[in-house]
């Protein structure tokens, strides 16, 4: 039994090395960013049920029964703006974090780089020291969450509330495409 225990002794050395946990170079992003994930993610999934229940069923109760274009392009102008606002706050929260920590040195900057490592774009040209570098990379890891989750609710508002007499205006609905093809 010894050497089965020193084997799994070094296999949780060798993944805590590999994630730089302890008292390595980064240890100190993983402790910074685990936290900031679970909160926006939280935050982008409560953010977006508010959205569903609240606003859209409030714009569609407000615009009329009846499904029209104009209808359809207030719940998706609302819902694209009110998402964005989410993904703005998200990345506030990363920002506040990299100047409340040391990694950048003003709001504008970390807001910049937030956004820049949010989205993947990584063209701002703002680097964070090398000690920080892992938590940009784990802020992009956050934000492919994010928007993963925020594509998936669009997708479902788009299905949910296309006008239904979009067929008759050369459109196809989800349904005309699923008999079509059946």
């Amino acid at each position: 039994m010894p050497s089965k225990r020193i084997e799994e002794n070094a296999l949780s050395s060798d993944i805590a090395t590999a994630l730089e946990l302890g008292n390595g170079p980064w240890s100190n992003n993983w402790l910074w960013s685990l936290p900031i994930i679970l909160l926006t993610v939280l935050v982008h999934s409560f953010g977006l049920v508010w959205i569903r229940e609240r606003v859209i069923r409030w714009l569609k109760a407000a615009l009329g029964a009846k499904p029209s274009r104009a209808a359809f392009a207030a719940v998706i102008t609302a819902t694209v703006l009110l998402v964005t606002g989410l993904h703005a706050l998200e990345g506030a929260a990363w920002a506040f974090a990299y100047v409340e920590l040391g990694a950048s040195p003003d709001r504008r900057t970390a807001m910049l780089y937030s956004i820049s490592a949010m989205t993947s774009f990584g063209h701002a040209g703002i680097y964070l020291d090398p000690h920080w570098q892992m938590m940009g990379a784990l802020e992009a890891l956050n934000g492919m969450m994010l928007f993963g989750l925020t594509t998936a609710f669009l997708f479902s508002v788009l299905q949910t509330h296309w006008p239904s007499h979009a067929l008759e205006d050369g459109f196809p609905t989800t349904s005309s495409v699923q008999t079509s093809s059946s």
